[in-house]
């Protein structure tokens, strides 16, 4: 809106139209195409650096084998080292995918705090990110452990990949920040999810990796 005199003249805004992928069923899945489509947007929007969900190396690797050549690095954010009984990221992958360019960062997993600093919030957060999907909370969460660490710079834009139990269903375009600076992180875009999320899915059962 500008002033002209005594005159107000409102300016048309380009409004930006853009597909959003629905999954029917979440899970690994939807993790080829997960790729595929964030892959494009990337190209689309000149981003090139993902935030990848890895639990058990799986996802890690395909991804790597599928932006051979794009000029795309992965900061792959796996499981912390005793959020479980085990460490099931294969440790060997972890040289490999430095030797190919890409970093995996094992930081704490910021929706599971609750233990450590006696409230609830960080568990209510991870609630009300998962009445969009599970893998939006597991976006946001890497997001911001990605920032904390100093794999991605404040305010830089990456696409943020996760999923359901196993795999890759959920892809998002977000402006990056870290846990000290909350307000600040943007999704910008939904690239695709899935529509429903696991609690109300009946009888939802995690595809395998």
């Amino acid at each position: 809106m500008i002033t002209q005199g005594n005159q107000l003249i409102y300016k048309r805004r380009r409004n930006v139209e853009e597909k959003i992928v629905y999954f029917e069923k979440p899970g690994v899945v939807n993790t080829e195409e997960t790729l595929r489509l964030a892959i494009q947007r990337a190209k689309a929007r000149g981003i090139n650096k993902f935030v990848l969900a890895s639990t058990r190396g799986d996802t890690a690797r395909l991804a790597a084998e599928r932006l051979k050549g794009s000029g795309i690095t992965i900061v792959v954010i796996p499981h912390q080292y005793r959020l479980g009984s085990v460490q099931q990221f294969p440790i060997e992958l972890v040289k490999t995918l430095e030797n190919q360019g890409h970093i995996v960062h094992f930081g704490t997993t910021l929706f599971h705090t609750e233990n450590l600093y006696g409230t609830a919030t960080p568990r209510v957060m991870a609630f009300l990110l998962r009445t969009f999907c599970q893998g939006m909370k597991v976006c946001v969460e890497m997001i911001l452990m990605a920032v904390d660490s100093g794999c991605v710079a404040s305010g830089e834009k990456v696409i943020a990949i996760a999923g359901t139990g196993r795999g890759s269903d959920t892809a998002v375009v977000a402006l990056a920040a870290s846990s000290r600076d909350l307000p600040n992180l943007h999704i910008t875009e939904i690239i695709c999810k899935p529509l429903q999320t696991p609690q109300r899915v009946p009888n939802f059962v995690p595809d395998e990796e």
